[in-house]
């Protein structure tokens, strides 16, 4: 009996080696996190202080994500063709030159250009930690790892805002940026240090030109057309469908020649043969639009109707990241266990549970009612989104793993970007005036939307496996 208690808490310990790499990983990947929540809750202040409209300075914010599509396609070829640790540490330094330059931004153009370096490593870098994790885990207890890969997205909603809100309340513009350099040398340090040797594939494949040329621009496209809902009021406007519409054909074009191609193209499509890849997918979309949607609604909801600073609105917002605390390891534990379906299950009710109360409270709501429904709503979401990463792994191959992680990060950011712009755009159509009463339906009626799009995800979560399995 103690041999057996024995192999089995062996079995259970995740390798020393596998964790320090984790850990390593983790503090790097912190510094596009927090800035894309920062500079989210700064926005208007960086108009501010650079003289710049609403629809300009949105720019700063639609540079980045155009940069962050460019690249993410091109992240799977380039860990196989350079090597994990060098692409890893290439990515951290970019993201450190957009900040660098970034801080020393004369005016709202050279702002735009220098998020676009940022964009060119923080599209690199998630993509290729994941890649790195899976690999070295060999697929073994990819739920508790994920409870530290995801640890990042769970710190970034608590911190980013309050971070956001003592940088416009105390201190200059700049500090938006200024906060990433320090974090980036001490993750390329260790990166230097403490990664092991580039991983390089014996069988190097020369770039896919052709499906580089389809597949990056249709990502850019789609993200360009969904960032314009918000500035253009709505969906029906050819700034908006124009970009979607010709992306999406770009995607049918790049799919038919991807599945025609002998030798791999630049995304593996046929990763959508796995059944869990698919679900996986899916449900990461969701849980984009679900997460992303939510940043962008409650601290709006929190100072338009309750009449909160920015830096009241990010402490208010703490709750929902210490829900999402809570959970985090019971989910991973679980996923090892007995398998995805019935945690993302309990992830997703949970989560109908904690936004209902915010679709259908008054203009005066109970503070201690809404703080606890941000914990179980935060409580939910750290229950999806940790299991479903787990699982877009399982039953592949060692190869698969890079063009998996890509396609998952490219799913989220799609999803993140169709949420938040869909739900800005319901906010505006039932804002019909600028009384209390109305600003309050209208956040009612925009987060029962949520609820909606949160119900929808249930159906995939049935089909999640029920057991416990594990990548080739």
């Amino acid at each position: 009996m103690d041999v057996e208690k024995t192999q089995t808490a062996v079995n259970n310990t995740i390798d020393p080696a596998i964790m320090k790499m984790a850990w390593i990983l983790l503090i790097g990947i912190l510094a596009p996190l927090f800035d894309t929540t920062i500079t989210n809750v700064a926005i208007d202040t960086l108009g501010h202080a650079l003289h710049a409209s609403v629809s300009t300075i949105q720019w700063v914010m639609t540079s980045y994500l155009i940069a962050l599509g460019m690249v993410i396609p091109l992240s799977g070829w380039a860990v196989d063709h350079f090597g994990d640790k060098r692409m890893w540490m290439l990515s951290l330094l970019l993201f450190l030159i957009g900040s660098v330059l970034s801080s020393l931004s004369w005016n709202v153009g050279s702002l735009i250009l220098f998020r676009a370096i940022q964009g060119l490593g923080g599209g690199l870098m998630m993509p290729i930690m994941q890649t790195i994790i899976v690999r070295a885990a060999g697929g073994n207890k990819l739920g508790k790892l994920m409870t530290i890969v995801g640890l990042p997205a769970l710190l970034g909603p608590i911190l980013g805002p309050v971070f956001g809100g003592i940088i416009i309340n105390y201190l200059d513009w700049r500090w938006i940026f200024y906060v990433n350099i320090p974090i980036c040398i001490v993750a390329f340090i260790l990166a230097g240090w403490g990664l092991p040797q580039n991983t390089v594939s014996k069988a190097k494949q020369s770039i896919d030109i052709i499906g580089l040329f389809l597949f990056s621009p249709a990502i850019v496209l789609i993200i360009f057309g969904l960032t314009q809902v918000e500035v253009r009021h709505g969906f029906f406007n050819g700034a908006v469908l124009n970009p979607i519409i010709v992306g999406l054909i770009f995607i049918m074009f790049f799919s038919i020649y991807a599945l025609r191609k002998k030798q791999a193209p630049i995304m593996d499509l046929r990763l959508f043969k796995s059944l869990p890849f698919s679900l996986s997918s899916i449900l990461l979309f969701f849980s984009g639009l679900s997460s992303y949607g939510g940043m962008l609604l409650l601290p709006l909801y929190y100072q338009q109707v309750l009449g909160k600073s920015v830096l009241a609105s990010g402490l208010l917002l703490i709750p929902q990241g210490v829900g999402m605390l809570l959970t985090r390891t019971l989910a991973g534990k679980l996923t090892d266990k007995i398998g995805p379906r019935f945690v993302v299950l309990a992830g997703i009710l949970l989560t109908l549970i904690g936004t209902l109360p915010f679709a259908v409270v008054g203009p005066h709501p109970n503070s201690f009612l809404l703080a606890f429904s941000l914990i179980v709503r935060g409580a939910g979401l750290g229950g999806i989104m940790l299991p479903v990463m787990a699982t877009s792994y399982q039953g592949l191959s060692k190869s698969q793993i890079p063009d998996a992680s890509s396609m998952t990060r490219i799913l989220q950011q799609i999803g993140g970007a169709f949420g938040a712009s869909v739900l800005a755009v319901i906010l505006q159509h039932h804002m019909t005036s600028d009384s209390l009463l109305a600003r309050a339906d209208a956040f009612n009626d925009t987060f029962m939307w949520t609820v909606g799009f949160t119900l929808f995800s249930l159906v995939f979560a049935l089909f999640l496996p029920h057991k416990q399995t594990k990548a080739s």
